[in-house]
C-alpha cells in the first residue's frame, strides 16, 4: 500500500534540507528522498570545504607578502591541517548522521534512495510508494560535467568531488576550465606548492564576468606562477603515469586533472513525463511560486536561474510559503549575486556591460581601479582590484555590479541593494563612504559613470 503524506521533498541538497525542515515544523507530514548525502554538494564537496582551503591557502599568499609591509617572512606549505579539518569539522568523514538527525529531530522523515514521479502527486522510491496530498518538491541538482574529449572518460581524472578529499597537494595539477570552481581550486592548490596549469577554452577566464574582473584575476595568477592558456579548446586527454592535455596551441602535462567545465543537470531518469514535463530538458522553468506542474514545485540548479546554494535557499523559501498558502513576496532574478572566491575576490550582480546592451538598454558604465583607493593604496600587496558599475541611463538605475578585489564578495553588498531596489545613482552619490574603506571606492566610480 502507498504511504500517504502532505509533501516529498526529491533532492535534500540545501534547499530542499530547508524547504522539507520548514514544512516539517509548520507541522505538514514530510518525507525527503535524496541517493546521495543529506546536505547535499555544498557542505560535503562543494561550498564548505572548498572555502576551508582558500582560507588555508589565503593564510599562506598573506604570510608571503609580509616582506612587501612588515619585514622578514616565510611559510611552509602543509596540506594536512586543512585536510584533517575537511574530514573532521566541515564532513564528520564524508557521513550525514548528524544532518539526518537535525531533519528528523523537525518531524521529518528522510529516506536513501533513487526516487521517481509515478504520476499527480506520486513518487517511488524502490518498493516504497508515497502519495503527496499536498505536493512534490523537486530539488535534484547538477552532477560535474566531463566534456566528450577523446581519451578523458578513460583516465582517472578528479572532479570536485575527489580534489576536495585529497589528504596531500598534488605536486602539479591541469585544472580543464577556468571558471569560478577551476580558477578558486587552481589559486588554492598553487598556494600550497603545486605546479598550476589552467586551460580554458574561452577567450579569457570567468568568461561568464566583466572583461575587467577577467583582466584583474589573469594578472593575478601570472604574478602567482599559475600558467593559463585561454582560447583553445582541449583536443584529446592522454594518460601515461601522467597526464597529457593536447589543446590549441600546445600541450600540457601533470601529475593530476581536474576537470572543471561546470555542471549539468539530469533530468531524464526522475519520471518527468508522468506529470506532463519533458524528461529531456535542462532546466524546468518555474513560475513565479516556483511550480512547474500542478502540485509539483521545482527549486535549485535545475531551475537554470543560477547554481549558487544561495539561490536554492532564496527559492526554498518562496515554495515553502506556495505550499502553505502564504503571501508573496514571488521569485524576481534582476539582482542576483555571486562571488568567486579567488585572491582577489571576483564578486558581481545583475547584468554584465554586454548583457546590458544586449537587451538594448542605453549604458552608461564606469571602472575604478581598487589600488587608486586610498584604501588600496594603503594595502599595498595584494590589492589589486576594480569597482565596475552599469547603469541603465533612461531610468538613473544600476542594473549591474561588479566589485573584485580584497574581501570583494563583502563590498558587493552595498551594490547588490541598490541594483536589487533600483535604488537612483544620484541617490547613491549622496551616501556617506567611510574612509578609508574599500567600498569608497563605489563612490568613485559613480562619478566616473558615463
Amino acid at each position: 500500500m502507498a504511504d500517504t503524506v502532505d509533501v516529498v521533498v526529491i533532492g535534500m541538497g540545501p534547499g530542499g534540507e530547508d524547504i522539507a525542515s520548514k514544512l516539517a515544523v509548520a507541522g505538514l507530514d514530510v518525507v525527503g528522498v535524496d541517493e546521495r548525502l543529506l546536505g547535499g554538494e555544498c557542505p560535503y564537496y562543494g561550498c564548505v570545504p572548498s572555502k576551508m582551503i582558500i582560507r588555508a591557502a589565503n593564510s599562506l599568499a598573506e604570510g608571503r607578502r609580509v616582506s612587501a609591509l612588515a619585514g622578514d617572512g616565510s611559510v611552509s606549505p602543509d596540506f594536512a591541517p586543512v585536510a584533517t579539518r575537511i574530514r573532521n569539522e566541515a564532513t564528520d568523514n564524508w557521513d550525514d548522521r548528524v544532518a539526518v538527525e537535525r531533519f528528523e529531530g523537525k518531524g521529518g522523515r528522510f529516506v536513501r534512495g533513487h526516487a521517481r514521479l509515478g504520476g499527480q502527486g506520486r513518487v517511488v522510491v524502490g518498493d516504497i510508494e508515497f502519495v503527496a496530498r499536498r505536493g512534490i518538491v523537486l530539488n535534484t541538482g547538477t552532477v560535474p560535467a566531463v566534456p566528450p574529449i577523446p581519451g578523458l572518460r578513460e583516465s582517472p581524472y578528479w572532479t570536485n568531488r575527489d580534489i576536495l578529499k585529497v589528504e596531500k597537494a598534488p605536486e602539479s595539477l591541469i585544472v580543464l576550465g577556468g571558471g569560478a570552481i577551476g580558477c578558486e581550486l587552481a589559486q588554492a592548490f598553487a598556494r600550497f606548492g603545486t605546479r598550476v596549469t589552467v586551460l580554458e577554452g574561452a577567450k579569457r577566464l570567468l568568461p561568464l564576468e566583466e572583461p575587467e574582473s577577467s583582466a584583474v584575476l589573469a594578472e593575478s595568477f601570472a604574478e602567482e606562477g599559475i600558467a593559463v592558456h585561454t582560447g583553445g579548446a582541449v583536443q584529446a586527454v592522454r594518460h601515461d603515469g601522467v597526464f597529457t592535455c593536447e589543446f590549441e596551441g600546445g600541450e600540457a602535462a601533470a601529475q593530476h586533472l581536474l576537470v572543471a567545465v561546470g555542471r549539468r543537470t539530469n533530468l531524464s531518469d526522475i519520471g518527468l513525463d508522468t506529470v506532463g514535463l519533458d524528461p529531456a530538458s535542462r532546466f524546468l522553468d518555474p513560475d513565479e511560486q516556483m511550480r512547474v506542474a500542478d502540485g509539483v514545485w521545482a527549486i535549485g540548479d535545475i531551475t537554470g536561474k543560477g547554481a549558487f546554494t544561495h539561490m536554492s535557499m532564496y527559492q526554498a523559501a518562496i515554495a515553502t510559503r506556495s505550499i502553505l498558502g502564504e503571501a508573496g513576496p514571488w521569485a524576481e532574478y534582476h539582482a542576483v549575486p555571486r562571488v568567486t572566491f579567488t585572491d582577489p575576490e571576483v564578486g558581481s550582480v545583475g547584468l554584465t556591460e554586454a548583457a546590458a546592451r544586449e537587451q538594448g538598454l542605453n549604458v552608461r558604465v564606469s571602472a575604478t581601479p581598487v589600488p587608486n583607493s586610498t584604501r588600496g593604496w594603503i594595502h599595498k600587496a595584494g590589492n589589486a582590484g576594480v569597482i565596475k558599475l552599469v547603469e541603465d541611463a533612461d531610468r538613473g538605475v544600476l542594473v549591474g555590479a561588479s566589485s573584485v578585489g580584497p574581501w570583494g564578495g563583502e563590498v558587493l553588498a552595498p551594490l547588490v541593494v541598490a541594483v536589487h531596489a533600483g535604488v537612483p545613482t544620484d541617490r547613491l552619490r549622496q551616501l556617506i563612504y567611510a574612509y578609508p574603506t574599500f567600498h569608497r571606492a563605489i563612490e568613485a566610480a559613480l562619478a566616473e559613470l558615463r
